[in-house]
């Protein structure tokens, strides 16, 4: 019997060589290559006819009819609900929930609905389901990691909606490698993808992330489906986030925000009650933050400290706002406001662990970072907003009558924010403060 070839392929690029390198050839990664077997390729023949094409103006196009999952923070993030064969893939940490909410979504569904469980036993998802109390009389569920009894099962029960946890426990007959390899999770998924458009089944898939937080193996999956997922949040915190980074039916970077208790997950309603820190009285270096999650708008506190630094070289830290960006507004406080911060330390805060990128946060930064230095707190009925360039300038933040009514709906009385995000008509309720340049938001700030 011949020997079977190998090859090295690069857990992260998916690149292959002929022999082991430390790192990849290709993207230069280091300790990703593994050896799996390499696959005879199979012969195909091809019709000699082309493709028939069509014009595009001519093509009758459809309303999208989207069923609701039953869990609306979900709904949420998928962009109102799922669409007949939809492929959803959903990551995130060992632990922190995707199992649990995909079981949950299942049981608020009912009939029709199949739960594929490649990591735990029948009796394991049996016992999650009764300490969740979770009505599943309509959920059927197979214990297996083989794709082609997989395929068969979505062929002979039909489900409106199926879950496969997770895409990294399946292996095909057709490919020798080992489940999990590269080989194994692209036609693994792309088998289960071809089927779920085919027959019109709306799938979700579990990925297993890497301890860089991206999903296991090359990239491939994010470009195979059609909505990408990622649960985040700490472990030993009760509330969870569920990301959406790509979506071929709704907005990207919609969020939906859930409470982990002793019988689930639980939607937030509100969640920028979360992410607001409740002082007996204002106190310096905290500022509230009008941000967008996708087309929610969410208040965010952000905390600043500025102390003094014992060593030479300062100490610049944020969590949940970009590094970088930190930099480049304390050199812009110094060049066009005053402010110097050469002898501090600077750390910033996203208060309930929430991941701001994008620009409109800047004047928040900068007002919490000048609160602290100076040791004056900013009144706690001001929310604030806007982007700062290198000229000093505030520029207008994208959608702000939407980030204002946010404002005025949680009880805030003042608003700052630029001059070019000044609603046209009165918001009943809340005072407006416009300014064009980070000086002027400086002074405004020693006045409130």
């Amino acid at each position: 019997m011949a020997k079977a070839k190998t090859a090295y392929l690069c857990a992260e690029c998916g690149a292959s060589a002929l022999q082991w390198f430390g790192s990849c050839p290709s993207c230069g990664a280091a300790g990703t290559l593994s050896e799996t077997v390499v696959e005879k390729a199979a012969s195909h023949r091809y019709a000699g006819a082309a493709a028939a094409s069509v014009a595009l103006h001519e093509i009758q196009a459809r309303e999208l009819e989207r069923v609701p999952t039953g869990v609306s923070e979900l709904d949420r993030a998928l962009g109102g609900g799922l669409v007949a064969g939809q492929v959803v893939l959903l990551g995130g940490d060992p632990g922190i929930g995707k199992s649990t909410l995909l079981l949950q979504t299942l049981s608020a569904l009912g009939q029709a609905v199949l739960y594929v469980s490649g990591e735990e036993s029948a009796e394991q998802v049996a016992l999650r389901a009764r300490r969740l109390a979770l009505e599943v009389t309509g959920v059927r569920l197979i214990a297996e990691t083989q794709l082609e009894r997989v395929l068969a099962a979505l062929e002979t029960s039909r489900p409106r909606v199926a879950v496969v946890d997770s895409i990294q426990t399946l292996w095909s007959d057709t490919l020798q490698s080992a489940p999990g390899s590269v080989a194994q999770v692209r036609e693994c998924a792309a088998q289960l993808t071809r089927h779920a458009k085919r027959a019109g089944i709306a799938l979700f898939m579990i990925g297993h992330v890497t301890k860089e937080g991206a999903i296991a193996g090359p990239r491939v999956l994010e470009h195979i489906v059609d909505t990408v997922l990622y649960f985040e949040g700490e472990l030993h915190s009760a509330f969870r986030l569920i990301r959406a980074v790509k979506n071929r039916f709704g907005a990207v970077n919609e969020l939906g925000v859930f409470a982990m208790t002793d019988k689930g997950l639980k939607g937030v309603a509100n969640p920028s009650r979360l992410f607001l820190s409740s002082h007996e009285k204002p106190i310096p270096g905290a500022c509230v933050l009008a941000t967008l999650e996708g087309t929610r708008p969410l208040l965010v506190e952000i905390q600043a400290l500025v102390d003094a630094a014992h060593s030479p070289n300062p100490r610049r830290l944020s969590v949940g706002l970009e590094q970088n960006r930190l930099a480049m507004l304390l050199a812009v406080l110094h060049r066009h406001a005053g402010i110097a911060t050469w002898e501090q330390d600077v750390f910033v805060n996203a208060v309930g662990g929430v991941r701001i990128a994008e620009p409109a946060a800047d004047l928040a930064v900068s007002l919490a970072i000048v609160s602290s230095l100076t040791d004056r707190p900013i009144q706690g009925s001001v929310a604030v907003f806007g982007e700062i360039g290198l000229a000093g300038e505030v520029r207008p933040a994208p959608r702000g009558q939407e980030r204002l009514k946010e404002i005025a709906k949680l009880g805030f009385v003042k608003a700052l924010v630029p001059k070019a995000n000044t609603p046209k008509a009165k918001i009943p309720g809340l005072e407006v403060l416009a300014v064009e340049r980070v000086d002027q938001a400086v002074q405004l700030l020693r006045n409130l």
